[in-house]
């Protein structure tokens, strides 16, 4: 397989799918077995979404050479043909819905009620105000249920409440960065920008931005709302308020405009690409592994009977 072809597939976007581990990580069922299982669902995941990259690329290619960024996908750039491409997605799909099925029916049901929505977003949602939202959203939360399904933890449905704020955070900041970018390319590269305007997904942003912070301050606040085992995992909260804020403030068109003159229509659309925000800025990386170890130095600590 060459460069183009992997480079279709988005793996970049594969970071999306991380939120499979932590399901077990918020239900406290962490073990080689949880581990294997959020693995498999990690790994399944990411066929079945690029197999919807590409026939979603194979949807849009005109669209995507008009785009300054988009333009650049193999698919778009004839790097890839489209008949290798939707036979790759074809296998993809396939092949990730039948070893789900064989794992447990859960995790089966959960990647066709995922691809069921993709097929539903791509032929119709993601031209329908608000509900093209709504369908991102639902990805991950479908990632996130999948983690339980695939091993057998039992369910948070706080953890499931606060990866839906997140998810909602980040599609309405996709959108906005969307937005921004096509005002500035004189053009709009999706028909549903036409019905947004950034006051309207500013306004939005604020709801689900506190939603996401209520949502994972009442889990960490402890067993008393049947939340997590301990209320100690209110220490984990600056990090969320952090990645948060630090994300907004990296897609503000005024930081933007701050950190590249010559090339502010590509960074312009950074936060439209959520997984490079993730790989590329030192801060929120850092974030997100200070988390990390914070959740397994407080868990640790409650195995050894050190807290409560």
């Amino acid at each position: 397989m060459k460069v183009a072809h992997i480079a279709a597939l988005r793996p970049r976007q594969w970071t999306k799918n991380l939120v499979v581990f932590a399901a077990p990580l918020f239900s406290f069922s962490i073990n080689l077995q949880s581990f294997l299982g959020s693995l498999l669902a990690f790994v399944l995941f990411c066929c079945a979404s690029s197999s919807f990259y590409l026939l979603n690329d194979i949807a849009d290619v005109e669209s995507d050479r008009q785009h300054p960024v988009k333009c650049k996908r193999p698919i778009a750039a004839g790097l890839v043909s489209i008949p290798v491409a939707l036979g790759m997605a074809l296998v993809l799909l396939s092949s990730a819905v039948i070893i789900a099925y064989l794992r447990s029916p859960g995790l089966g049901a959960t990647i066709t009620i995922y691809a069921i929505l993709q097929v539903a977003y791509n032929l119709r949602l993601k031209r329908m105000v608000i509900l093209d939202i709504g369908a991102i959203a639902t990805g991950f939360v479908l990632r996130a249920y999948a983690g339980f399904a695939a091993t057998g933890a039992v369910i948070s449905y706080w953890f499931l409440l606060c990866t839906a704020m997140l998810a909602l955070f980040l599609a309405v900041e996709k959108r906005k960065a969307e937005l921004r970018l096509s005002q500035l390319t004189g053009g709009k590269t999706r028909s549903i920008l036409k019905r947004y305007s950034l006051p309207l997904l500013s306004r939005m942003e604020n709801v689900v931005t506190t939603g996401a912070v209520m949502t994972y301050a009442l889990w960490s606040s402890g067993p008393q709302v049947r939340g997590a085992s301990t209320p100690w995992m209110l220490l984990t909260l600056p990090f969320v308020l952090y990645g948060i804020f630090r994300y907004q403030f990296l897609s503000d068109p005024e930081e933007i405009a701050r950190r590249s003159e010559d090339n502010q229509l590509e960074i312009g659309g950074r936060s439209e690409r959520p997984e490079e925000v993730l790989l590329t800025d030192p801060s929120i990386l850092l974030t997100v592994v200070g988390w990390v170890f914070t959740v397994f130095g407080i868990l640790w600590l409650k195995h050894q009977g050190m807290i409560r």
